[in-house]
């Protein structure tokens, strides 16, 4: 089960899933309410966690901190 947005902690990683995409992410920063700067660990790109939402959130949405 995805956890919330807003339990989402700066230095922590997490494993996204959304629209069949994959990705282990890194929170860096809170820029805004429900805003993280993020890193994807496979590529080192830094962008907003709204760019990956901004189409909507999928079926297959999920969202998990990675122990």
């Amino acid at each position: 089960m995805a956890i919330a947005l807003d339990n989402l902690r700066v230095g922590r990683v997490y494993s996204f899933t959304n629209y069949g995409e994959h990705r282990q992410l890194e929170v860096m920063a809170k820029i805004g309410r429900d805003n993280f700067q993020v890193k994807d660990l496979a590529t080192l790109e830094v962008y907003e966690l709204d760019e990956l939402l901004r189409w909507g959130i999928g079926k297959d949405y999920d969202l998990d901190e990675v122990r």
